[in-house]
């Protein structure tokens, strides 16, 4: 399509450059732009142009383009509205979805960008009307019904006893207090979305100081809150059935209908089967599908050609008396889903005359003469190549081998070591904000048997239903595992072949050549990853092809071990290939071979030279994330997506999924029933199959189970997240009523910290293990599942005999000014290592690491290491335990009044004569104003608005010394 600016009003010049809403009103049918702070607002006799753009993580811009039409506003101007998105489509550089919007029938998409929702008001610009503005002296009470369990239609209504009905929810506004009266046959999910009106209305209308009343329908005069309702209609009295209700629309099940829009004539399309190649990119076509009526406009097809398009739309429409049909433009390359859905076939790139930054670049230049700034119209930059993991990798690990239709636990030098014919179960536990986090998964190889895999997923599932269904659930499969999986592992080798009885069953039965992953044999591996926290050892076919000049390798016959470092390979490349060397090839001498200057013997190895690629493999980015409702019905799954969508959307008696592409997130409400729990893992790939964004889903991708309460940093980042909602008791409509109601802190089902048993990775580790976890940082010296402040405890009293020698040892930064031994605890370095305790400037991510959770079958007793036999590994001991029991009732006050006083020395765990029947998670109060300060180098009432765990380092501290 040519464009040309004389075509293009000037009010759209520049628009489309950032991500967010722009509007316009049309005022003698021209676009005026209305500021930010009148969003939302719009008004019965106006239209308007409304536009959203949204900035993509691969760096481009999605426009969508909404005309907004008020029931009181002339036909010529929402025509005017309809032909002026097409030109505003034209300045985006033809991209944008386009979509006609009548008051009270409004899209979903479009309600979401005006949460919790739109009230239209009385007035407008063109047509003469007045706008009316709100005068809270004189408040009119009002009755409104709403409609929707995600955005919520919102309608005046006449105020009448005969409006009312059970089916709907109604908000009475009056001058004093709001009600919200809740029919009988309304959902839970539908009255806490209507809620959120009603903190709107309060907010807006009434400065947010009015109360806020439920009522229920059918509930007697007794209750103060009904009978106060009930008055306003003249008393109680039953409602009757409900009539249908008058204008509703009912878009009869009829075949879907193909015209074709040439020259300003409509003609209809007769086909066999609704196929892509119908549409021409020289014309526009109508698919009319009763409920939605989509234009669509080829790519070569004019400007002028388009407002047709347009015009003859609504002409339609208005003809047919289908005023609730809603019309969607769509461009030819920029189709939605729906759309394409509605095809027998669509092909997944369709061939293109013009891209889509060529068309962008076109307008930008054009702009660009005109002296306008066209920063943002060009594609963005793009988004980081390596994902962030958003878990803490210093927990405790445990990985299972799947075998003959049990799990074998493998040892802390063998868990790390996968083999591409089996599969497996691990278990994380790390620590979370404010309670232990649990992650339980499968792996299963690309060259894994099928009932080895169904195994796997069994075990896990039964592991996650022991758990109450608290831990994280994930199904892996190899050559696709997300950044979590890496970097829990953090040094992963991935061999051919297989020790699983059911892969050698398989093998023995097709006659496959067992080709397993010898140490004297022919192996090469390719080493990937960004870091020491993330690395793998992949085995390859040994053959010159499977080099690549971005990667480093490892290639051994028995003891015979070359290295070999591609041209494009980075310093730490190589750092990341000697660190794998140390695992696979430990104590070997190995000979360095450069692309380019490689010896014969490396190429006989491989049989001879041959051409390679030199192309890095990219990681899947995730896309940007879509939030769907999910509903499993006689084993159909629909769902139904939710637009920009918030945490509050996650309603806890329903099923959500989370799609960002690269992995698939179910979210299960605690509200729902156990049975479609256990279906958790089913829902997601029912919904893999179903590939509702048609983005060519793998069958493979990772999916991740969720349970409300549980919910990891790796699934709340896409939400502004807080904690406490998804602890709350009671349904989505109790819990919004406590808060919008009361205003008070919600009731919370605080989670309880389990007692910590360490097993699978051990705390003292082998070199390899060592050197791993210590070497990238000196001052993030870690032992998995040990705070700073502990590590650095634990060291003071550890011998220097019982390090590794052949490796440094660790740098700690210390927290104290002098070493703790017992001849230096005196009464100031006491004061001095507390003071360091608590003004500590990082807050510790680790907590207790939970115990193992058990799946049924009997239990593995984790092998538990032995300490140093002196007295530093007593202290070791002690200190651990202290630290992991720690369990604070943090909801007691921290307030000592009436209580006994103590001196500090009868106070310690380690006194002669301690003190007992006291409350030994709050030894602080029990000591006087004066003794706590020395002590503690502060007053009370500086310790009591300390962060929570700044307080329990105090205590840990007092118990210790």
């Amino acid at each position: 399509m040519s464009v040309s600016m004389k075509d293009l009003d000037p009010a759209f010049r520049g628009s489309g450059q950032k991500d967010g809403l722009e509007i316009w009103r049309i005022e003698n049918f021209k676009p005026v732009p209305i500021p930010a702070s009148s969003y939302g607002k719009f008004f019965m006799g106006d239209s308007y142009i409304i536009l959203k753009t949204t900035a993509l993580k691969n760096g481009s811009l999605r426009h969508d383009i909404h005309y907004w039409i008020g029931k009181d506003t002339s036909q010529d101007e929402a025509g005017t509205a309809a032909i002026l998105t097409v030109e505003l489509d034209a300045a985006l550089g033809g991209r944008a979805v386009q979509y006609r919007e009548v008051q009270g029938n409004e899209t979903e998409k479009f309600l979401s960008y005006f949460r919790p929702c739109i009230m239209p008001q009385p007035g407008g610009v063109a047509s003469g009307f007045k706008h009316v503005e709100a005068n809270n002296q004189d408040h009119e009470t009002r009755l409104y019904v709403c409609h929707g369990k995600h955005v919520v239609h919102v309608k005046e209504v006449p105020f009448a006893r005969s409006t009312l009905n059970h089916d709907d929810i109604f908000i009475l506004d009056t001058k004093s207090k709001i009600f919200q009266f809740n029919g009988s046959n309304s959902s839970i999910q539908e009255r806490a979305k209507a809620l959120e009106v009603v903190q709107y209305i309060k907010d807006t209308f009434h400065e947010g100081k009015c109360e806020i009343a439920s009522v229920e329908d059918g509930r007697m005069m007794a209750d103060p809150e009904a009978g106060e309702f009930w008055g306003f209609f003249g008393g109680f009295a039953p409602l009757p059935r409900r009539a249908p209700a008058e204008g509703n629309e009912k878009h009869e099940e009829t075949a879907i209908k193909l015209l074709c829009f040439d020259q300003g004539k409509l003609e209809p399309v007769n086909y066999e089967s609704l196929a892509h190649e119908l549409l021409q990119t020289n014309k526009c076509y109508f698919l009319d599908c009763g409920a939605e009526l989509y234009v669509w406009m080829g790519r070569t097809t004019s400007l002028q050609e388009r407002k047709g398009a347009s015009e003859a739309a609504e002409k339609l429409l208005s003809d047919s008396n289908r005023t609730k049909t809603h019309i969607i433009k769509v461009i030819e390359g920029f189709e939605t889903v729906m759309f394409k859905s509605k095809f027998k076939e669509w092909p997944q790139t369709p061939d293109l005359k013009l891209s889509s930054e060529d068309g962008r670049g076109k307008v930008a230049a054009l702009l660009k003469r005109q002296g306008l700034n066209v920063k943002g119209l060009m594609k963005a930059a793009p988004a980081k190549e390596e994902p962030q993991s958003y878990i803490d990798c210093t927990g405790n690990l445990q990985v299972w081998r799947v075998n003959d239709k049990d799990k074998a636990l493998l040892s802390s030098s063998d868990q790390s070591k996968f083999y591409t014919g089996d599969c497996y179960v691990f278990q994380y536990t790390y620590a979370g904000d404010d309670k232990e986090e649990c992650l339980i998964g499968t792996w299963s190889g690309k060259k894994s048997v099928e009932e080895d895999r169904v195994t796997a997923v069994s075990l896990a599932s039964k592991m996650v239903e022991s758990a109450k269904f608290q831990a994280v659930q994930v199904r892996l499969y190899e050559g696709k595992e997300p950044i979590q999986f890496f970097v829990i592992f953090q040094s992963l080798q991935v061999f051919k072949g297989g020790l699983s009885s059911g892969y050698k069953k398989f093998i023995a039965e097709n006659g496959i050549d067992d080709d397993s992953y010898s140490e004297e044999g022919l192996a090469l591996f390719r080493v990937q990853g960004s870091g020491p926290e993330n690395m793998q050892a992949v085995q390859v076919e040994p053959v010159a092809s499977s080099l690549n000049s971005s990667y480093c390798y490892i290639l051994h016959d028995g003891n015979t071990v070359f290295t070999w470092a591609g041209n494009l390979t980075t310093a730490l490349d190589q750092e990341l290939m000697e660190r794998q060397l140390d695992v696979i090839k430990p104590n070997t001498q190995s000979r360095s071979q450069k692309e380019g200057s490689e010896t014969d013997q490396f190429w006989s190895l491989l049989g001879g030279k041959s051409e390679y690629s030199s192309q890095k493999m990219v990681r899947e980015l995730e896309s940007d994330p879509h939030l769907f409702s999910c509903i499993l019905s006689k084993g159909n799954l629909k769902v139904k997506e939710i637009h920009h969508f918030t945490q509050d959307d996650l309603m806890t008696e329903d099923v959500f999924i989370l799609d960002c592409h690269t992995s698939i997130f179910v979210w299960v409400g605690q509200q729902v029933d156990v049975k479609v729990r256990l279906q958790a893992l089913d829902i997601g790939e029912k919904f893999v199959v179903l590939d509702f964004l048609m983005e060519n889903l793998a069958r493979e991708t990772p999916i991740f189970t969720v349970t409300e309460g549980s919910e990891p940093p790796f699934f709340t980042r896409f939400f502004t997240w807080d904690s406490a909602k998804s602890l709350m008791h009671g349904n989505s409509y109790q819990r919004k009523l406590a808060i919008v109601k009361g205003g008070g802190a919600p009731a919370l089902d605080k989670p309880r910290r389990r007692t910590p048993v360490y097993s699978g990775r051990s705390t003292t580790q082998d070199k390899s293990q060592r050197s791993r976890s210590m070497s990238f940082s000196p001052e993030r010296v870690r032992v998995r599942g040990r705070s700073p402040a502990f590590t650095a405890l634990a060291a003071s009293f550890e011998s220097s005999s019982n390090r590794n020698l052949s490796t440094p040892p660790p740098v700690v930064k210390k927290l104290y000014p002098k070493s703790l031994t017992p001849d230096s605890l005196n009464t100031s370095s006491k004061s001095s290592a507390i003071a360091a305790l608590a003004g500590s400037s990082d807050r510790p991510t680790e907590t207790p690491t939970p115990e193992s959770i058990k799946d049924g079958s009997e239990s593995e007793k984790p092998k538990q290491e032995e300490d140093a036999k002196d007295g530093a590994g007593t202290m070791n001991n002690r200190v651990e335990s202290l630290t992991i029991n720690e369990d604070v009732k943090e909801n007691e006050p921290e307030d000592d009044e009436g209580l006994p006083i103590y001196p500090y020395e009868r106070l310690k765990t380690t006194a002669a004569d301690p003190v007992t029947e006291i409350d030994v998670t709050r030894r602080e109060t029990y000591l006087s104003s004066a003794e706590f300060k020395e002590k503690f180098g502060m007053t009370k009432e500086a310790f009591s608005k300390l962060p929570k765990w700044k307080q329990n380092r105090l205590k840990i501290a007092l118990q210790l010394f």
